[in-house]
Formats: structure tokens, sequence, C-alpha cells
């Protein structure tokens, strides 16, 4: 997509650099940014000449994801017995291996898809994202409240998305996955993803949501955020969530 009222592209060197004018975004892999008009944007700062290390284990075992790091490069991070997850994961958005290559973790959380790839393998994990805010700080909140809707994160004016920090926890932990959708080869309606004693419900909501797995169905019960789109109706997605639930939860205790 040529985008036509852009009139301005600049690398960012250092952190000063993501401050934005008006009419500017920050880019990284540009998949979705470069899909469709962007009315209003007059200027792209460019994440990935900031120069970060897609990924790295941190001393006490947290598995540390750049905001720039591609699809394609954390299928190569170091997951250990997990590795099949996150490729499973990263194909459930039906990314081509060609979009893969380039679009981002960071750029796949921001977005707030229901089947955000990224969404469900670093929610269900119980991933932390990592923010830097303008006053030269950070905060940090799960990524499953990150995500707060269609479209929607906790980001505010200023605020960028730095890393995904996976736990140790969580990398030691035996993990399932299950998802389905309307066709053989169609975009995720329903992912599920189980670790230790949660599930996270992904893709048939809105938003993230985590239940307990021992108290499964009272959980299932209290969701409020189905979600209906071409992609199937709220309530087959209601449907297949719970059998697809039912499944991950006997696959932990098996």
């Amino acid at each position: 997509m040529d985008l036509g009222t852009v009139r301005s592209f600049r690398p960012a060197r250092s952190r000063a650099d993501l401050e934005l004018a008006g009419g500017e975004v920050v880019v990284a892999g540009g998949t979705w940014l470069f899909s469709e008009p962007q009315v209003g944007t007059t200027g792209l700062v460019d994440l990935t000449t900031l120069g970060w290390e897609p990924f790295e284990l941190l001393a006490d075992g947290t598995l540390r994801i750049a905001a720039t790091c591609t699809v394609e490069q954390l299928q190569a991070a170091p997951w250990g017995p997990l590795a099949g997850l996150a490729r499973q994961a990263a194909d459930g958005l039906l990314m081509s291996f060609k979009v893969q290559r380039v679009a981002t973790v960071g750029g796949n959380l921001c977005l707030a898809l229901p089947a955000g790839a990224m969404t469900s393998l670093t929610a269900g994990l119980g991933a932390e994202a990592v923010i830097w805010t303008p006053d030269g700080g950070e905060r940090r909140e799960p990524v499953s409240a990150f995500v707060r809707g269609v479209g929607t994160t906790s980001l505010a004016p200023g605020e960028v998305l730095r890393a995904i920090e996976v736990p140790p926890a969580a990398l030691a932990e035996r993990a399932a996955l299950r998802r389905t959708s309307l066709t053989p080869l169609g975009r995720s309606a329903a992912m599920v993803v189980g670790s230790g004693r949660t599930v996270t419900v992904t893709a048939s909501t809105t938003r993230p949501v985590v239940l307990d797995a021992h108290d499964l169905d009272a959980g299932l019960a209290a969701v409020d955020c189905w979600y209906d789109d071409a992609h199937g109706a709220a309530d087959w997605r209601a449907a297949v969530t719970g059998l697809l639930a039912h499944e991950v939860v006997e696959e932990l205790l098996a």
C-alpha cells in the first residue's frame, strides 16, 4: 500500500528519538501498517534501527523477546520443550512465511487482533509486557492485561512496547495448545493455551481470558466477551472453546 499521506521517515537511534510529533507513528515490520490507508499518519519512526536483540535468555532464566523480534526469529528462540507450541501459535493467524519473516511480535500484540498469534502464545504462557514510558521509565503488566479489546491496548500516548518476558516457570511447565477455525486453513476462531494451573482463551474472545484449570466450567460460564465476526459466531465460539479447553486440561493432567 502506498501511504500517500506520509511525508517523513526517520530511524530511531536512541530512546529520545521516540518522542513523536503530531501525525507520527512507530513502525517495525509494517505488515499491517502498509496493508491499508493510514489516514492522519504523516510520518514514520523506525524502531528496528534501535538494534534490539531479537531475544535473549536472562540470568534468571527469563526469555526476553524484543518487540522488534520477527515471528520467524521468535521460533528460533530457546523455547526448549515448548518449541513446537511456539510454532503452532505462530501459525494460528495464518501468516505466510513471507509475512512471518517481517511481522514483529510487538506489532502483533499492539494491533490487538483477537486472533493475534503472539497474543495467544505470550498471554498463554503468563508473559509480561515491558513498556517504555515518555518520562524515561518503564512499566510492566501481564500480556493478558495489556490487550484490552479488539484493536485496543493499555498503551498511553508516548508509550512504546519494548519487550515481552516469558517467566522461567512457564518455560519449565508442561503446556498444551488447541485451536480451530471455520475452514481447514482459516484464521483462528478459538485458541486455548494451557500452562501449569491456567488456561488462556484467545481468538474466540475480544481479549485474553485467563481461567483456573481446576475450576474450568465456572470460569467458562463467566466469560462475558465472546467475539462475533466473519470467522465465527459468538455462540459457536463459546461452544468450541469449551471443548478445546477441556482437551487442554486433559492433556495437562494426563
